[in-house]
C-alpha cells in the first residue's frame, strides 16, 4: 500500500477503504509517513469530504492508535459528558456530582484550558491538593467507590489525533466536520465510557459559529457513536453569551458550589438538567428525560449532590472544606466594578472576547506551558436582556495585577452592547440529536 495512491484516490473524490484508513493512521502515528504526505491527504479530505463510514473508520483507527481504557470492571453503565468548549462552561463540576449522586458511574477524562475556553482540570485545581494524576487501577477504584472520577488525559490516549490535530492547525484543515467529529469521538471512545452525552456549543464564544454547522457536527458525532456501539446523544446549546456569570477558575468553582446549593445561575442549572437527564436515561435509571430531570433536582434539594462533590474532591486529594468555606478558595487582590456609562438594555455580550479578557488577566493560557492564576477572572452582573441605567455595575474584574485589571475594565465596557430597546431572549437549547 502506498500513501501516494491514497492521496490520489481521495483527491479524485473516491472513498477510502477501512484498510487504507487504518494503514494511514497506523503508519503516520509510527512516523513512517512524512508530514507533507499526511498534509496532502488532509487537504484532499477537506475538499472532497468523507462519508459516515469513512468518518467512523477514521475515528476508530485514531481511538486504537494508543491506549484504550478498559472500564469493564466498573459496575453499572458508564456515562461521560463532553463539551465542545465555551466561556464560563462549568457544567462538569455541577453535573458530575448530580449524576453520581444517583449511583450512576461517571468516568471522565478531561483536559486543561487553552485560549479563551477554560479547562475542567484547571478549575478543579482551585481545591488545594486536588490531583488528576492516578493509575488506571486508582481511576477504576474511585469510580466504583464514589461513582465519580476526573482524570487527566494520558499522553498515549489517541496519540494519532494529537499528531494530526497539530498538523491540521498549521495547514488550514481544522474546519472540516469529519475531521472535527473524529478528533472528539476518538478520545471519548478511547476513554472507555458506554454512553456519551455531547454538549455542542454554538455561537460567538464557541468553535461552531452557526446553528447549521453545529447540528451537522452533532449528527456526525452521534452517528459515529452509534456505529461503534456507544449510545450517544448531542445537545446543541447557546454560546452567544457566557454561561452563568463567572469566567475564571476559582470563580467558576464558587458558582458551581452555589448551583449545587440551589443558588446558582438559572442558565447553568437548566443546561445541567438537560444534559444530565439524557445521561440518567442512557444509564437506565429513568424512564424518560422528564423523570431524569426530577431525579436530578432531588439531588440538589436533598443535598446529596453537594455531599458527592465533597466526597469526590477528598478522594482526589483536594481540600474539601472550601466547599462550605468558599473564602478558602484562591482570591484575587483587586476587585473592580465595571460601571455602565449608558441607559438601555444589554443587547449583546461578546462571549469570545470575554473569555480572552479573562485569559489576559491570567485565567487562561496562550501556550500549553503558561502558568495560570486560579484566582483571577470576571463575574458578570448583567446578561442579555437586562435593563441598564447609567451608573449600574455590569461586571466585576478580579485581578492580581492592577494594570491588567484596569485594562480589563475598559475592554469589558467595549464588549457590552447597550441597546435602546430590549432584544429577544437568546434560546439556551437549540435542539437535541439522538
Amino acid at each position: 500500500m502506498r500513501m501516494y495512491d491514497l492521496i490520489l484516490k481521495k483527491r479524485n473524490g473516491e472513498e477510502l477503504t477501512t484498510e487504507e484508513i487504518n494503514y494511514f493512521i497506523d503508519s503516520y502515528t509510527k512516523g513512517k509517513i512524512p508530514d507533507y504526505q499526511a498534509s496532502a491527504l488532509l487537504m484532499a479530505i477537506y475538499f472532497q469530504k468523507m462519508n459516515r463510514r469513512e468518518t467512523a473508520d477514521l475515528t476508530m483507527a485514531m481511538a486504537h492508535s494508543g491506549d484504550v481504557l478498559n472500564l469493564s470492571s466498573i459496575e453499572g453503565i458508564k456515562v461521560d459528558k463532553h463539551s465542545t468548549g465555551g466561556v464560563g462552561d462549568t457544567t462538569t463540576l455541577v453535573l458530575g456530582p448530580m449524576v453520581a449522586a444517583l449511583g450512576i458511574p461517571v468516568a471522565k477524562m478531561s483536559g486543561r484550558g487553552l485560549g479563551h475556553t477554560g479547562g475542567t482540570i484547571d478549575k478543579l485545581e482551585s481545591f488545594e491538593g486536588f490531583s488528576v494524576e492516578m493509575s488506571e487501577e486508582e481511576f477504576i477504584s474511585n469510580v466504583n467507590k464514589i461513582k465519580l472520577v476526573v482524570g487527566g488525559q494520558t499522553g498515549n490516549l489517541a496519540p494519532a489525533d494529537k499528531k494530526l490535530y497539530a498538523l491540521r492547525d498549521v495547514t488550514a484543515t481544522v474546519d472540516n466536520i469529519s475531521l472535527i467529529a473524529s478528533s472528539i469521538m476518538s478520545k471519548k471512545i478511547a476513554a472507555g465510557a458506554d454512553c456519551i452525552v455531547l454538549d455542542v456549543k454554538v455561537g460567538e464564544g464557541a468553535f461552531m459559529k452557526n446553528k447549521e454547522a453545529a447540528f451537522q457536527l452533532a449528527e456526525e458525532m452521534v452517528s459515529i457513536g452509534k456505529s461503534v456501539g456507544r449510545n450517544t446523544v448531542a445537545v446543541i446549546s447557546d454560546m452567544n453569551q457566557p454561561l452563568g456569570y463567572a469566567i475564571g477558575n476559582a470563580l467558576e468553582v464558587k458558582e458551581a458550589i452555589d448551583t449545587l446549593k440551589g443558588k446558582g445561575p438559572k442558565d447553568l442549572y437548566e443546561l445541567c438538567l438537560t444534559l444530565g437527564s439524557h445521561m440518567v436515561v442512557l444509564a437506565g435509571k429513568a424512564e424518560d428525560e422528564a423523570h431524569g430531570r426530577r431525579l436530578l433536582m432531588e439531588t440538589i434539594e436533598n443535598g446529596k449532590a453537594l455531599e458527592k462533590l465533597k466526597e469526590f474532591v477528598r478522594a482526589q486529594g483536594g481540600e474539601d472544606t472550601s466547599i462550605e468555606h468558599i473564602e478558602n478558595l484562591p482570591r484575587a487582590e483587586y476587585i473592580t466594578p465595571v460601571i455602565s456609562d449608558k441607559n438601555g438594555y444589554v443587547g449583546k455580550i461578546h462571549a469570545e472576547r470575554m473569555g480572552i479578557i479573562a485569559a489576559e488577566l491570567g485565567a487562561g493560557r496562550a501556550t500549553k506551558e503558561d502558568i495560570i492564576d486560579l484566582a483571577v477572572g470576571l463575574v458578570l452582573v448583567k446578561k442579555v436582556g437586562d435593563k441598564i441605567s447609567k451608573g449600574d455595575t455590569l461586571a466585576y474584574v478580579y485581578a492580581n495585577d492592577k494594570e491588567k485589571g484596569e485594562k480589563a475594565v475598559n475592554n469589558i465596557l467595549n464588549n457590552y452592547e447597550i441597546s435602546v430597546e430590549r432584544a429577544e431572549d437568546i434560546p439556551l437549547i437549540y435542539g437535541i440529536v439522538k
